[in-house]
């Protein structure tokens, strides 16, 4: 039978995007898994480790047949030693037992697995409920899902703004996932758990470890029902190296000072503990490092993978850059944008030479005959204060039926990008702009980001506009697309707008506002905003109705030192009615446009879909629910939508819970991505599940997007501005895929950064208290979802003053009771039970080894927590500094 995903792009082994030659995957410290995979060692020849990877022929056959299949690697960051890929039927993820079988492929590559016959497979033992036997995600959650949009957009600032909002996704110090692993950790199930300190090296020491005893092969003597058995494969090829085969880490001398290797190569340990161990060449460490190593003991070096031969158990890297001390903002920066292959580069000469070179620029009159001139009209921006690169505008004009006239301009990137030209493949391989804390890695060059596309203020731009006839009530009465010319008359902020929305009779004085064109008036632009505001709040209120779902999960802001670039404060970002008046005229522009060009162009759009949640982790999720008394509804998004927003009330614990709960959805969720449409044959695929439509694209952020940019070009194409590009389905397929890649690693990039910041938050101005809501118990620790901040952590029983803890189930619910020491002998023990969704006290505080911080509930009837005020700015804050 053929196998429903065996479409696959064979591309040679040979170099990851970005990096020069490399091989394969991953080291050191074999699991049982890998013993039973070794080779014998034949005579005359050097033991063999690895299986030598299958033919392409031999691959595209077994694909096609259904013997194999392709999917993601995702390698659990707590176990290195598990892997899986998701099952192509929605079912639990298939496991992937040991780096022998993982067969040197990294994290995030697409590889090609074989089953394993079915007595090695993975069995659980009936009483751990089966909560780790999926891998661990990283954050992917769609942004029209979690709300990341806007926030997204209030990046966009180029400056070393104080306040920059991005997601806050971090998991324990000694992870880098920031989303997956809570799925493993809902725990209401028995983890038959051991704490130990694994060998330095593979595990930071002395950071606890889960040792999992739950798990055994099919070959121990005992009957266990089907359901109980996971599915185990070995990986026999690597479709496609999508891991950088960089990583940043230490330099370490060998331990064998005798040995001959000691004296050609050093040891390189990465910071993630995914990836291999190396040998690196002596030659290419600093001069005195052999007789000094001390001196480099902190210095975080970048290290890429040269080679790994199927007989040796290290592979071989090359030192790339020395980046400086660990636990510092730029080095650290420097090492994740290298590991996940961004490129932070200068632009070219060849690329700037693209650029306009008569500055200051201005429309040629040739295109004004060619676009509908809005210049007069009122049209505005809204966009976070600090923002530069100002891709959209809003437009509402009242008509005398009593309807409006409501316009989204976008602008007009892909006339400054000639198709095939030097600076359009610098942005089709860069794909989006990578948003960290402290900075913006453009995808465009600056000129054209902040000046020539950017909808500056009173100044006359391109753009490409999709203008409605409203009613209302948000009921579509005409709906017109076109380029066109306009000038804007006002750049507010989120604020401003917000303060307009809330102020509907005030009139509001001059001085508190941008400055806005002589054509217009203050009170011309408050109005259109409270037009907009009225007609977005029907459109969303409809938007729901329709079964759309939306998950917000906390994000963070932070207020940097101007001197520094140190964090000072953070506080939660609160996402108000001026953000939902602009994303809902974004999904409206976003949707029309997809209906255009699918139209216009059913084999060569290129959309945007959602996937349903994966069965496996949803199932669990209404499994966990049920256990825990939780009416949910996860029969589709809007009743998922509906029972989130109508079964809690507005209390702290109920806020805290549903928050806890919000988070727990988002795990099964799978991540959107571009497709072109004639590379799917089921339209219903082709459906956005948080939205609830059956088409959906991106088109409102070209300065930041090239599927924006592609989509700009169908457009143009669709309404006869242009030929059709010469790209054949399959060929706009692979781009959809870079895109993919490039946003998943974007994404990440994001998140890492606001852990680093975070992180550096807790060491330089730490110890920070919150309150927390616990998420998931185990036998010897829990996970809490830290209120204050959006953080999950693991707070671990051995680390905490207590005469002894017991886990039991009371019914099908997890236990934990915390029998705490004393601090006074005259003094009773105090008793203390965690359970999922206790609210407890902890304290957020610094660990020796650089970046690593840890969760430690506070002791019972402990005085209440600081102050809010206190906490470092996280109170109430405007969203800029002065």
């Amino acid at each position: 039978m053929s196998h429903p995903d065996y479409r696959l792009n064979l591309r040679p082994l040979g170099t990851p995007r970005g990096v020069s030659s490399l091989v394969g995957p991953h080291g050191v410290g074999a699991s049982p898994g890998d013993k039973k995979s070794k080779n014998k060692t034949t005579r005359g020849k050097k033991k063999s480790i690895f299986e030598t990877y299958m033919s392409k022929e031999d691959v595209s056959e077994g694909l096609k047949r259904g013997t194999l299949i392709q999917g993601v690697l995702r390698i659990n960051p707590k176990k290195f030693h598990e892997a899986f890929i998701p099952s192509p039927d929605g079912d639990r993820d298939i496991f992937i037992d040991g780096v022998v079988a993982r067969n040197r492929a990294l994290n995030g590559d697409l590889v090609v697995v074989k089953l394993l016959p079915e007595e090695q497979w993975k069995v659980i033992k009936p009483e751990s409920n089966d909560k780790e036997t999926e891998g661990a995600y990283e954050s992917d959650l769609p942004e029209e899902l979690c709300g990341s949009q806007l926030p997204q957009q209030s990046l966009k600032g180029y400056n070393d703004s104080p306040d920059v909002i991005i997601e806050a996704q971090f998991d324990d110090s000694d992870s880098e996932d920031g989303h997956g692993n809570t799925q493993n950790a809902l725990v209401d199930g028995v983890k038959k758990l051991s704490v130990c300190v694994q060998e330095k090296g593979k595990e930071d020491a002395g950071a606890p470890m889960i040792k999992d005893e739950n798990t055994f092969t099919s070959q121990d003597s005992r009957v266990l029902p089907e359901k109980s058995q996971q599915r185990s494969a070995k990986v026999v090829y690597i479709l496609e190296k999508k891991h950088s085969r960089a990583a940043t880490g230490f330099l370490k001398l060998l331990a064998d000072k005798n040995s001959e290797l000691f004296r050609k190569y050093a040891l390189f340990s990465p910071s993630d503990h995914r990836v291999p161990r190396l040998y690196v060449p002596l030659k290419d460490c600093p001069q005195d490092f052999v007789t000094r190593p001390k001196d480099y003991a902190n210095t975080l070096f970048i290290c890429r993978i040269m080679d790994w031969k199927e007989d040796s158990n290290f592979a071989l890297g090359q030192l790339a850059k020395s980046l400086g001390q660990a636990g510092e903002i730029e080095p650290e920066t420097e090492g994740i944008l290298t590991e996940y292959g961004v490129d932070f580069s200068d632009f070219s000469s060849e690329v700037l030479a693209c650029l306009p070179q008569g500055l200051p620029w201005t429309i040629p009159p040739e295109e004004f005959s060619k676009r509908r001139d809005l210049r007069k009209d009122c049209i505005f921006t809204i966009d976070p204060s600090t923002a530069r690169d100002l891709d959209d505008a809003l437009s509402c004009k009242s008509l005398a039926d009593g309807n409006f006239e409501v316009g989204v301009h976008i602008a007009d990137v892909s006339y400054f990008v000639p198709e095939g030209s030097s600076l359009d493949k610098v942005a089709a391989e860069r794909a989006t702009s990578v948003y960290l804390v402290q900075k913006v890695v453009p995808m465009l060059p600056r000129l054209l980001c902040e000046e020539l596309c950017s909808l500056n203020p009173m100044t006359d731009k391109l753009t490409f506009s999709v203008i409605w006839t409203l009613t209302p009530k948000g009921k579509i009465l005409a709906e017109w697309f076109g380029r066109t010319i306009i000038r804007s008359c006002a750049k507010l902020s989120y604020e401003h707008a917000q303060s307009m929305i809330e102020s509907p009779t005030r009139r509001i004085p001059e001085r508190e506002l941008p400055a806005i064109s002589p054509e217009h008036t203050c009170d011309e632009v408050h109005r259109a905003v409270l037009n907009l505001h009225g007609i977005a709040k029907e459109l969303r209120k409809q938007r729901f109705a329709d079964g759309a779902l939306r998950l917000d999960q906390l994000k963070l802001a932070f207020t940097l030192d101007h001197e520094t670039g140190l964090p000072q404060g953070c506080h939660v970002y609160e996402y108000r009615d001026s953000n939902k008046l602009v994303e809902e005229f974004m999904l409206l522009a976003n949707m029309a446009v997809a209906h255009k060009i699918h139209r216009a162009f059913p084999e060569r759009a290129l959309l945007r879909r959602h996937p349903p949640p994966q069965t496996k982790m949803l199932n669990d999720l209404v499994e966990f629910c049920e256990q825990m008394g939780l009416p949910m509804d996860f029969s589709s998004a809007g009743a998922l939508n509906k029972t989130l927003t109508e079964m809690f009330g507005d209390d702290k614990y109920s806020l805290a819970r549903k928050e806890v709960l919000t988070n727990m959805c988002s795990r099964p969720m799978q991540m959107a991505v571009y497709f072109c449409s004639g590379a799917l044959q089921d339209p219903a695929q082709f459906r956005h599940y948080a939205l609830n439509v059956p088409l959906y694209t991106h088109f409102t952020s070209p300065i930041r997007r090239f599927a924006d940019v592609l989509v700009h070009r169908l457009l143009a194409t669709a309404l006869g501005y242009r030929e059709l590009p010469d790209v054949e389905p399959d060929a706009l397929q692979k781009q959809a895929d870079h895109c993919n890649d490039r946003r998943m690693a974007s994404k990440r990039v994001q998140e890492l950064s606001t852990g680093l910041f975070f992180a550096i938050l807790v060491r330089e101005s730490g110890p920070l208290e919150s309150e927390a809501m616990v998420m998931g118990i185990l036998n010897q620790a829990f996970d809490v979802l830290v209120l204050r901040y959006g953080v999950q952590k693991r707070v671990y029983c051995n680390m905490l003053p207590l005469r002894s803890h017991h886990f039991q189930k009371v019914g099908k619910k997890p236990e934990l009771t915390l029998v705490w020491e004393p601090e006074d002998l005259e003094q009773e023990p105090v008793q203390q039970v965690i359970t999922v969704f206790s609210l407890v006290e902890v304290v957020l505080q610094a660990e020796a080894t650089a970046l690593k911080y840890s969760a430690v509930l506070k002791r019972p009837g402990t005085e209440g927590l600081l102050d809010p005020q206190d906490q470092l700015g996280c109170g109430d804050h405007k969203e800029e500094q002065d």
